[in-house]
């Protein structure tokens, strides 16, 4: 395991696949991403091969079992099926340093070529579906996602979601953002929903019922991590378009 590091980010990893997909997700509304991603590694038995550490990362650290987790952890799953890698979070990236890791996560993995960046973050509405909305980098790539998603016509994308994108926008990396539809709190449901749509890009197969059935354990597991995105997002100044993150 090598580290590489920039000014603002050590990355502690074994070398990823080549040419992969790239799925990212960070706490953000309802923790969709954190959620949706951690249940997919750990039910599809993806091998975790680094971490990821910085002087500005917040000090929260979640424990499974007694045993404290890297709050940012890189998992793979490469055969003949699958070739990802998933960058799964448990820590909030505040608005002033977005860009930094951003930049610093596409260096690191520009060396590897990444054929997609997949980004998973939360919607808050007032609605009680569990939709899922979708964004992409460029108006070719938004093929791969019309059928599966709802295509989001206006408004902006806040976080972290929309550091990494835009990084893969500038340079030329097909990216997309999965958006499910969600409140503020933990919502495994709204997690399911996205798996879903990863289940028709990648051909995963993952059964989402368990999820949904593990809903209550996990909002009160996640409690604290929305507590902390919540006061972020407190501190974050409003625009006016709609913004999603």
């Amino acid at each position: 395991m090598t580290a590489e590091q920039s000014s603002d980010l050590k990355i502690f990893s074994k070398p990823i696949p080549l040419n992969g997909a790239v799925l990212m997700g960070f706490p953000g509304s309802g923790l969709v991403g954190t959620i949706a991603l951690q249940y997919i590694v750990d039910q599809m038995e993806f091998e975790q091969v680094g971490s990821m550490t910085s002087k500005y990362f917040p000090p929260l650290a979640m424990m499974n079992s007694g045993i404290i987790n890297d709050p940012v952890r890189l998992y793979t799953k490469n055969n003949d099926k699958y070739n990802i890698t998933a960058i799964v979070a448990d820590i909030p990236i505040a608005p002033p340093i977005c860009y930094e890791i951003s930049n610093a996560i596409l260096d690191w993995l520009m060396q590897y070529k990444p054929k997609e960046v997949l980004t998973i973050a939360g919607i808050v509405t007032n609605e009680p579906d569990k939709r899922v909305f979708g964004v992409s980098t460029t108006q070719e790539s938004l093929a791969r996602i019309r059928d599966s998603t709802i295509l989001l016509p206006v408004g902006s994308i806040s976080g972290i979601a929309s550091s990494i994108l835009t990084e893969c926008k500038v340079r030329g990396i097909p990216g997309y953002g999965l958006l499910g539809e969600t409140v503020n709190a933990p919502d495994p449901r709204a997690s399911a929903a996205t798996i879903e749509v990863l289940n028709k890009l990648y051909d995963l197969g993952l059964e989402v019922r368990p999820l949904i059935e593990q809903a209550v354990e996990i909002e009160q597991s996640m409690g604290k991590i929305a507590e902390e995105v919540q006061q972020q997002a407190e501190q974050t100044p409003k625009k006016d378009l709609p913004m999603y993150g």
